[in-house]
C-alpha cells in the first residue's frame, strides 16, 4: 500500500528498522515536520499576507524562536518581529486600559494571554503529526509489510506511543485493537526492560562492590530514558 502520504512514514520504518540506535521513529518523523515548517515560515511564506496575519496572532514559542534565529535569517525573522510587536503593542495600548476600566472589553488581555501558550510552527507541526499517527494505524490495518517493520522498530519514545495507542483505540475496532495494542506493546515493553536494566547497573557502578565490573551498555542509559521519556520535541 504505497501513496504519497505514506511515504515519509514507510521511509522512516525501512530506515529504523532493527537499529536500537535510531530511537524512536515517530520523533524523527516530527523533526522532519518540524524542520519543513522551519523552512516554509522563513522562506517566501513569511510575506504572504494571509500567513503574517496568522503569525502576528499566534507569535511562536521560545524553542522555535531560538530555532528560527539559529537558522541565520534574521532578516526574515525580524520582519516577522516587527509587525508581530505591532500586534503586541495594540493588545497592550492606552486603549486597552480604558477598555479595561470601562469595562467594555477585555479582547487585548485575551490576546496577551493566548500567546503565552500559542505557537505558529508548534500547531502547524502537531497538525501534520496527527495525519502520521492515522497514517501509521493505516498501514497497519492495510499493510502486511508494515506490520512486520512496526514490530521491528526499536521503540517508540513514551509520548509517541501514547498518541499512537489513543488515535487506534478510537480508530479500530475492539478485534483490531487487541492486535494492534499487542503488536506494538511487545517492542515497547521489550526495550523498557532493557533500559531498566541498563539504567539499574548504571546505578550498581556508583557502588565500590561493582567497580570492577564492566559497565556494558549502560553509560549512555540516563540520556536514553530521558530521550524515551520525554520525546523528540519536548
Amino acid at each position: 500500500m504505497e501513496q504519497i502520504y505514506t511515504i515519509p512514514v514507510n521511509e522512516t520504518f525501512d530506515a529504523f528498522r532493527g537499529k536500537v540506535e535510531c530511537g524512536c521513529p515517530v520523533c524523527a518523523l516530527y523533526r522532519k515536520l518540524q524542520d519543513n515548517e522551519l523552512d516554509i515560515i522563513l522562506g517566501a511564506s513569511m510575506m504572504e499576507p494571509d500567513i503574517r496575519i496568522m503569525t502576528n496572532k499566534e507569535g511562536f514559542c521560545g524553542t522555535h524562536f531560538d530555532m528560527m534565529f539559529s537558522r541565520k535569517n534574521r532578516l526574515g525573522l525580524a520582519l516577522m518581529m516587527e509587525s508581530h510587536l505591532d500586534k503586541v503593542k495594540s493588545d497592550v495600548s492606552d486603549k486597552t486600559l480604558t477598555a479595561l476600566l470601562t469595562g467594555k472589553g477585555n479582547a487585548p488581555m485575551k490576546s496577551l494571554e493566548r500567546l503565552k501558550k500559542s505557537c505558529y510552527i508548534c500547531r502547524r507541526t502537531d497538525h501534520h503529526m496527527k495525519n502520521m499517527i492515522s497514517t501509521i494505524v493505516l498501514l497497519w490495518q492495510n499493510d502486511s509489510e508494515f506490520v512486520k517493520k512496526l514490530k521491528e522498530q526499536p521503540y517508540f519514545c513514551l509520548p509517541h506511543y501514547s498518541d499512537i495507542i489513543n488515535y487506534a483505540k478510537n480508530k479500530l475496532s475492539k478485534k483490531e485493537f487487541s492486535d494492534f495494542y499487542s503488536d506494538i506493546s511487545e517492542l515497547e515493553l521489550a526495550y523498557l526492560d532493557t533500559l531498566r536494566n541498563d539504567v539499574s547497573h548504571f546505578c550498581k557502578k556508583f557502588d565500590y562492590r561493582y567497580e570492577d565490573e564492566p559497565w556494558y551498555n549502560s553509560k549512555d542509559s540516563v540520556e536514553r530514558t530521558i530521550k524515551f521519556l520525554s520525546g523528540a520535541e519536548r
